[in-house]
């Protein structure tokens, strides 16, 4: 009888060890306050373990052939803010373009009609419009206001933000 009564004690405490680390794998895990943090905060540069910061590594853009025998030119939509009026404008891959009326100039530099990247690469996964990009740099008054990639079909990831003029990519033109 002793011997039953024990065997069921050793039952019952394994049950309740069971049952108590099921529960702590059930609990949601806490977030930590890098993973609360909106998506728009800008990004920090990476720490070593160190306490160092790791250099941020320059991705190599690749243009392939197919795309620069195809796609030579872009058409962005300029709005004027305080007149809500929009121009669009064609403007040559590679080329510097001086917005009419403003103190805004626009290095244009790779297009890519089907943007993809990776850690160590940015290409076009084909000729197809898929997902247009355009690599900008934005002057004004001789000073770098924006630089990076304006999105057709996404326009508000990484969008250009100015408070007179809005800059977006409407289209890569075939030339």
């Amino acid at each position: 009888m002793m011997k039953t009564i024990k065997v069921i004690a050793v039952g019952l405490v394994l049950s309740v060890i069971v049952v108590g680390c099921k529960k702590k794998e059930e609990q949601p895990v806490p977030k930590t306050p890098m993973q609360q943090a909106p998506m728009s905060a800008p990004m920090q540069p990476s720490m070593s373990p160190h306490g160092t910061a790791v250099p941020k590594v320059e991705k190599k853009i690749l243009v392939p052939d197919s795309v620069k025998a195809k796609w030579n030119k872009v058409k962005f939509t300029i709005e004027d803010k305080a007149s809500k009026k929009s121009s669009e404008y064609t403007v040559n891959v590679g080329s510097e373009f001086k917005v009419p009326n403003t103190n805004l100039r626009i290095v244009v530099g790779e297009f890519l009609p089907d943007f993809r990247m990776d850690e160590n690469t940015i290409t076009s996964a084909s000729d197809m419009p898929n997902n247009p990009a355009v690599r900008v740099e934005v002057f004004e008054d001789g000073k770098t206001i924006f630089k990076g990639w304006l999105y057709s079909k996404f326009p508000t990831i990484h969008p250009f933000e100015h408070e007179k003029y809005g800059l977006t990519l409407k289209e890569g033109i075939k030339g």
